[in-house]
């Protein structure tokens, strides 16, 4: 079983979210330019729905998985759903996150995908 079907990419990607996300908060607090609860609250919405997206599809379109298995993708994908409503509702009615940090807390996941592929693509050189 390889490194990438056990998930690697997936949890490296996050790691490389978490560097992100506190770097700027460790940054933009201190200058006063972003919001740090709205940075964060951004950074864990998109976190969450990542981790439950890739897991659950995995765990859907592997090879010879089992029913409970595909019962179980199908399930984290159900369930990505209801966080995602029950989040945006959360975030549009309860909470008042500045709306430009919690957009750079939501565009930190995509710059960690983006580092990590160009990470890779040096070190498989």
């Amino acid at each position: 079983m390889s490194w990438e079907s056990q998930g690697m990419p997936v949890l490296r990607v996050e790691a490389w979210h978490l560097l992100l996300a506190a770097g700027l908060v460790a940054t933009a607090v201190p200058l006063d330019f972003l919001d740090p609860a709205g940075v964060l609250l951004g950074a864990l919405f998109m976190g969450v729905n990542f981790l439950l997206l890739a897991y659950g599809i995995r765990w859907i379109i592997t090879p010879f998985a089992s029913r409970g298995r595909v019962r179980a993708g199908i399930f984290l994908l159900v369930f990505k759903f209801v966080f995602l409503l029950a989040a945006s509702w959360m975030l549009l009615t309860r909470f008042s996150p500045d709306g430009i940090s919690f957009a750079v807390g939501v565009t930190c996941l995509i710059i960690a995908i983006l580092v990590d592929r160009a990470y890779d693509s040096q070190m498989s050189r």
